[in-house]
């Protein structure tokens, strides 16, 4: 029986625009000879992941009192009924595609900074979500639930509530109190899930296997400790033990949202696998994704 899973955190309006090379200089205009507008964020982009590849899933969100706030709600239906609705804008991000893979992010403060973990202990089904996964995402972008962070960690350790943590990238950078802060996180999480730019800023180490180990070290007994890698694949530690996932070669379309996609898929393989699968299969399904258009999310492997 598969564990139950749900994602609290960031979900606001993605606008893509790309590919674009060279950055255009102020004053002037170029065109972008791609476009698309769709739900974004973190969480949101897990939860799309979910729906895509037919897993149940609880989703703890907010969105402004603006258009896109009900353009947001409408792309979730039922699940966004308890939603509050925070005055103002919805949090919107412009991603520009460039032709080496990377991307620019500019997002605005929009109504992240209002959700509360008042806002979330109300829209979870706790006793439904016992023994289960919690997705924390956005930590940065939400400070007001960040907040209530050890009231959070606490409900889930009464209900058997495994958190799996992606912090994402400090707005201020990674300061010595941010450094700190996180960490105290990192030490009540089951999970943890960042790319190698995170891990070895947070850790301090030099390089990622240095920095897995120095990240798994803060984790709890039985903790699972992921580095994202992109075209590298993936590395995870658990219980001493180091696995690694190559990434199969693909012409890549769109990375945004690929660390989400990988979230989302190694939750779901992993509430009825071991780490070492779900550790492959999450990979094999974010490079499936990010390779076409429109994204599949393929759970199975496919003839070649």
């Amino acid at each position: 029986m598969m564990r139950p899973l749900a994602t609290v955190g960031n979900v606001n309006v993605d606008l893509i625009l790309g590919p674009l090379a060279p950055w255009p200089q102020p004053g002037t205009e170029a065109l972008c000879p791609q476009d698309d507008t769709r739900i974004g964020g973190a969480a949101g982009n897990a939860a799309l992941a979910w729906q895509a590849m037919g897993v149940p899933f609880q989703i703890g969100a907010s969105t402004g009192s603006d258009m896109y706030g009900d353009w947001l709600r409408a792309g979730f239906g039922d699940m966004a009924a308890r939603w509050p609705r925070a005055p103002g804008r919805t949090t919107l991000s412009v991603g520009v595609t460039h032709p080496d893979g990377e991307r620019t992010f500019l997002t605005t403060a929009g109504h992240l900074p209002g959700l509360s973990w008042r806002d979330v202990e109300r829209q979870i089904d706790w006793p439904a979500l016992a023994g289960g996964r919690l997705l924390l995402c956005g930590c940065f972008l939400s400070p007001g639930l960040a907040a209530g962070y050890d009231a959070l960690f606490d409900r889930c350790a009464a209900h058997g509530i495994g958190v799996a943590l992606d912090t994402g990238w400090p707005l201020d950078g990674w300061s010595a109190p941010t450094r700190l802060t996180t960490l105290t996180w990192v030490a009540r999480s089951e999970i943890l899930l960042l790319n190698e730019i995170e891990a070895m800023h947070l850790s301090g180490a030099a390089d990622v296997d240095t920095a897995l180990e120095a990240l798994a070290a803060h984790m709890p007994d039985g903790g699972i400790a992921a580095i994202k890698r992109g075209p590298l694949g993936a590395i995870a530690m658990h219980r001493g033990r180091r696995y690694g996932a190559a990434a199969p070669p693909v012409t890549v379309i769109d990375t945004i949202g690929a660390g989400d996609i990988f979230n989302a898929a190694f939750l779901a393989e992993l509430a009825q696998g071991d780490v070492a699968t779900a550790l492959a299969r999450a990979t094999r399904i974010a490079s499936r994704a990010v390779s076409t258009h429109p994204r599949q999310y393929l759970r199975q492997e496919t003839p070649a």
